[in-house]
């Protein structure tokens, strides 16, 4: 079991990297944005943007700038978007900041600078990530399920 473990992990993460790759170069593309409908939200003084279902929503937040904590959702080996995850991000030692209901498959945060704990939720099942976000860079968390749906 160890040993299965030893391979299973690296070759996630390198799949976790690759994915981050291939999302950065995909926001390079033009984009269509005259039927997207992405709106700024706030929640506690925290700015956000939620969404992404489609190529154009997608790359339409993928160029939206002053969010530091950039946040993907996908199941699957394919590494299909997801829209229906729960996200709690709170302050590291402190209170939360932030809940959503159905959010993604892209969130973007806008956090003041700090350390900070995401849980995302699907299926009952969660993941859990520390972040420290700044000013000026963002942060990318990628949470992934396997399955299919």
């Amino acid at each position: 079991m160890k040993r299965s473990l030893a391979v299973i992990l690296p070759l996630a993460a390198v799949g976790l990297m690759m994915f981050s790759v291939a999302l950065e170069a995909a926001s390079s593309e033009p984009f269509d944005n005259a039927g997207v409908q992405i709106q700024r939200q706030e929640q506690n003084g925290v700015a956000y943007l939620s969404g992404g279902i489609g190529e154009d929503e997608a790359k339409a937040i993928q160029h939206a700038t002053g969010y530091n904590l950039h946040m993907t959702f996908s199941i699957g080996p394919e590494g299909k978007y997801v829209p229906d995850v729960d996200v709690v991000v709170q302050k590291a030692q402190g209170p939360t900041v932030l809940t959503l209901s159905q959010a993604g498959p892209l969130v973007y945060v806008q956090l003041p600078p700090g350390k900070y704990m995401v849980v995302a939720t699907r299926g009952g099942e969660a993941r859990h990530s520390a972040a420290e976000v700044t000013n000026g860079v963002a942060r990318n968390l990628v949470f992934h399920w396997s399955g299919d749906e």
